[in-house]
């Protein structure tokens, strides 16, 4: 569970549980965090949950949204990351502390636990979220072409997300009825079988194949 604490040099004024699908932020009265401040916009940012990730989005706000003072459009939240809209700082926790895992990038050559290299991200897991519901049989992602082409990845944590930042980003959620494929970012949507991904999430059945960022991933289930 991850929330939020609103801070004003250096005083805390608000802590907030991050709980809903969408947190809104913003100077009017309606947002989840109302932050009356003129140099936040009514509606300057959009937290959303997907699976056990949260992202932040700005809304194209006046003054822009920061993350450990750069500028972001959209971006994945990690334990510890302070949000800077105008004077005020939005410290994202994770209450269990969980130990946060890294992008994990392959090439040909490189091993599971390679250091990160240029490239497709294959996948990357956040949360440390332990064993996933043991109703759901194992799966992975093979990777059909590019430079990580005949790579498999076995699917272990609860989230997986894949794809390249800034570009085209999806999620898939463990569940304990099965696997589920989401889009996360990108202004391009996910294709899945040679069809675009219509709905915001879609199950995935063994022998799907997924095409996203021009990397095309086939999802294999024991």
């Amino acid at each position: 569970m991850g929330k939020l604490v609103v801070s004003l040099d250096g005083v805390v004024i608000k802590e907030v549980q991050v709980t809903k699908d969408k947190t809104t932020l913003g100077r009017r009265p309606y947002n989840d965090i109302v932050i009356d401040n003129l140099a936040v916009s009514g509606e300057h940012a959009v937290m959303q949950m997907v699976g056990a990730d949260v992202f932040i989005e700005d809304l194209n706000s006046t003054n822009g949204t920061y993350i450990n003072g750069k500028a972001i459009k959209k971006q994945l939240l990690s334990h510890g990351d302070v949000i800077e809209v105008g004077k005020y700082k939005i410290k994202y926790l994770v209450e269990d502390n969980a130990d946060y895992e890294k992008t994990m990038i392959l090439r040909p050559g490189a091993t599971a636990g390679g250091a990160p290299t240029s490239g497709f991200g294959l996948p990357s897991s956040f949360g440390g979220l332990g064993p996933a519901p043991a109703s759901a049989n194992p799966a992975a992602i093979k990777v059909l072409n590019g430079p990580a082409a005949g790579r498999e990845v076995m699917l272990s944590k609860v989230v997986t997300t894949v794809g390249k930042p800034g570009v085209q980003v999806a999620s898939i959620t463990k569940r304990p009825s099965g696997y589920v494929f989401a889009h996360v970012e990108g202004s391009v949507r996910p294709v899945v079988n040679g069809a675009p991904l219509a709905a915001e999430s879609v199950p995935l059945k063994n022998g799907d194949v997924i095409e996203l960022a021009g990397t095309q991933m086939q999802f294999v289930q024991v």
